[in-house]
């Protein structure tokens, strides 16, 4: 029964909610020009059929296999997540779309994205709504179907808190010139709190500010969450986007009252991705995060944190198969590094690790690039903050993932 309540709550908020005037009516260039902010309406469902009102998403489910320093809790499957969206053209030039997210078999529905879009101009668009912040590629870019790989990028998930999202307002827009586009999106927003450091992991976390719900309705400190990114695609080349979010993390004062000085969280990301070498996909994102962490507080806590990966995926083959017109089967390989404590030891000067490194190839067969049957052997070595011996981990994962 609480299920139902919450999925009645869910379709009610839905229906005051909207999105994007570029969902149904794009010129033909342009679709061929899409980049990583537009991953948001570049999905199967909202380019069929006629209806005002359009429903669709995607599922995903894998076994995996994972042995952990010679210890292992042997074969399990799990269900991460079913999608769905729903969009409508309201009128012409003003849009909604929505992406509600059910977790681990309803464990937690969570609703990623639901706004509304004005277009004023190809250049200015006013969104409002819950709106997924743009930093890196990833956060936005983020649907099972596109990708290789079982499990989401280690640095887009706990440097990035991926998918993040958050209540505001904002402008966004693009241009096209030959063979480029340009494009930009400028939010404000509800941001985090102090819980990035008030936290169960016992070092810096941002994923940690996700618990806080309460950032749906009101803001941690009245301080905004500013998020802007700028990207540039060339046909031939690739994309390449540069983004920066940032904002008061803690409770600085409470009825005039000071409680501490106010404490920025700052976090910068450059992403790219490209397709120039023929039947090869690079992708790639990079962050970095400045967190002003108290003098009280030990040095677990980290004041600067980095990571990023690398994706290389090459088809080797192309052509019908088992009945499907246009399969291809996919090698792939990921590199990942995360350093959540940049920085070295006060007393001893040296480096202070707490660092996870991770490869994972993988092959994949896709029957169109709406679905993907996917195997992934991951390998991961963590080093604590001591630089320790490293804990490795490896295993085998299975999945599958689609649209529909």
């Amino acid at each position: 029964m609480k299920i139902f309540i919450s999925i009645y709550k869910v379709g009610c908020l839905l229906f005051f909610i909207g999105l994007n005037p570029w969902l149904f009516a794009q010129e033909a260039d342009s679709l061929q020009l899409q980049l990583n902010m537009d991953a948001v309406y570049n999905r199967p469902f909202l380019y069929e059929g006629s209806f005002p009102v359009a429903v669709g998403g995607y599922i995903e489910a894998h076994g995996e296999y994972f042995v952990s320093d010679g210890i292992t809790e042997g074969v399990s499957f799990k269900i991460p997540r079913m999608t769905l969206f729903v969009s409508s053209t309201i009128l012409d030039r003003l849009k909604f779309l929505s992406e509600i997210e059910f977790e681990e078999g309803t464990k937690e529905i969570n609703i990623e994205f639901a706004a509304l879009d004005f277009e004023f101009h190809p250049l200015i668009n006013l969104r409002g709504g819950i709106i997924m912040n743009p930093i890196g590629a990833f956060n936005q870019n983020h649907d099972g179907p596109k990708w290789e790989f079982v499990d989401r990028p280690i640095s887009a998930t706990t440097i990035i808190p991926s998918t993040f999202s958050n209540v505001g307002f904002g402008l966004h827009g693009k241009t096209y010139q030959d063979q480029w586009v340009w494009a930009y999106e400028a939010y404000v927003t509800n941001g985090f709190d102090d819980k990035i450091i008030t936290n169960s992991e016992g070092r810096t976390w941002l994923p940690a500010t996700k618990e806080n719900t309460d950032r749906f309705e009101e803001n941690f400190n009245a301080v905004p969450l500013i998020t802007l990114k700028t990207a540039i695609r060339h046909r031939k080349i690739g994309e390449i986007g540069l983004s920066w979010m940032g904002d008061v993390y803690n409770k600085y004062e409470e009825d005039g009252l000071m409680l501490d000085e106010k404490r920025r969280l700052d976090v910068v990301a450059i992403d790219f991705n490209s397709s120039a070498i023929k039947n090869l996909d690079i992708i790639g994102e990079w962050v970095w995060a400045f967190i002003d962490v108290p003098t009280t507080y030990s040095q677990q806590f980290g004041t600067q944190q980095q990571g990023g990966f690398i994706d290389f995926v090459y088809t080797i083959v192309k052509s019908k198969m088992l009945g499907w017109e246009n399969a291809k089967v996919n090698l792939a390989v990921r590199l990942e590094h995360v350093d959540y404590n940049v920085g070295s030891f006060v007393e001893t000067g040296g480096s202070i690790h707490d660092d996870v490194q991770a490869i994972v190839p993988a092959i994949s067969f896709r029957p169109s690039s709406q679905s993907v049957i996917r195997a992934n052997y991951r390998y991961t070595w963590q080093t604590d903050l001591l630089g320790n011996p490293a804990v490795r981990t490896a295993g085998f994962q299975i999945g599958i993932s689609s649209y529909f």
